[in-house]
């Protein structure tokens, strides 16, 4: 039977944080359909579901309308950009009829064209082999992602983070991690791509998140997080409870969470799977009608 959080927090509101990529998306296909019932069961409970993602700002505004998650916030690139909508926003601090289809968008990481400089220096400096997607055609993009043009053209419209290709050996990427950080910078590995970014990452954004979540509410939530990947180490390692996904990249991830659940299957049948052991009891699956109109 899945273990039941009510017991101690009946009336506790809840977070779920979930990575993208291999997690609630198919790492191959990018579908979601699996999840699908789990996602309209936390929308009929009212607990938003918030993307932390490597994705951009641009991919995120369409996915997550598709994915009904048009009034949850996000993270993307990492961490590098947070997406706040109206219900989220301080209405003092943040409010501005300029923003974007509403949303306030904060970037704790440092800018797209320091980064991207940098990088061009230290490729030479250290004579390191890697391409990163500001070097990529689009055709290489789409090669390296399986992504379709327009969404591949998304990808590129980067903020605070960039990610990249390694072509070198595992004493160059040494050398190239250390160089990054003399410049302020770090290296997270995902499932396809390594990223360098400023000093953040995905836990640091969904602390930020959760912070904001009591200013507004007034109440501490329970939060759950879902990931697969390296990059979501910091994501599982910030949240009460999690799920490490089974993961289709082939890269080691080793969480340090006291109420961790690794789930048998992958992508969004694990995202479903991991739901179910940990709130299975106590969020109701939709009545038939409900089914039909989800």
């Amino acid at each position: 039977m899945p273990p039941s959080t009510s017991s101690c927090a009946p009336l506790q509101p809840r977070l779920v944080f979930t990575d993208l990529d291999g997690t609630l998306l198919d790492h191959d296909t990018y579908d979601w359909e699996p999840a699908s019932g789990w996602l309209a069961r936390l929308k009929q409970a009212g607990v938003p579901v918030i993307p932390v993602t490597s994705k951009t700002r641009a991919e995120l505004l369409s996915l997550r309308l598709e994915l009904g998650l048009g009034e949850c916030p996000f993270i993307a690139e990492n961490g590098a950009v947070i997406g706040l909508p109206p219900a989220w926003q301080h209405a003092r601090l943040d409010r501005d009829p300029a923003n974007v289809d509403g949303l306030q968008i904060k970037t704790p990481s440092l800018d797209i064209g320091f980064i991207r400089q940098r990088l061009e220096i230290l490729r030479d400096r250290l004579n390191v082999r890697f391409r990163s997607m500001g070097d990529m055609s689009l055709e290489e993009i789409m090669e390296a992602t399986g992504l379709p043009d327009p969404k591949a053209r998304q990808a590129r419209v980067r903020e605070g983070s960039e990610p990249l290709l390694w072509d070198d050996g595992e004493d160059a990427l040494e050398r190239f991690v250390d160089a990054l950080g003399n410049d302020g910078l770090r290296l997270t590995r995902g499932g396809r791509f390594f990223h360098v970014m400023g000093d953040v990452d995905k836990g640091g954004a969904l602390h930020w998140l959760t912070e904001r979540f009591v200013s507004l509410r007034g109440h501490h939530p329970v939060t759950l997080g879902l990931g697969d990947g390296p990059n979501d180490i910091s994501l599982l390692e910030a949240t009460e409870l999690a799920v490490l996904v089974r993961g289709r990249h082939g890269h080691a991830v080793d969480v340090d969470a006291k109420r961790l659940y690794r789930t048998d299957a992958y992508g969004p049948q694990g995202w479903a799977e991991g739901l179910e052991h940990w709130w299975g009891r106590d969020i109701p699956p939709l009545a038939k009608a409900e089914e039909g109109h989800a």
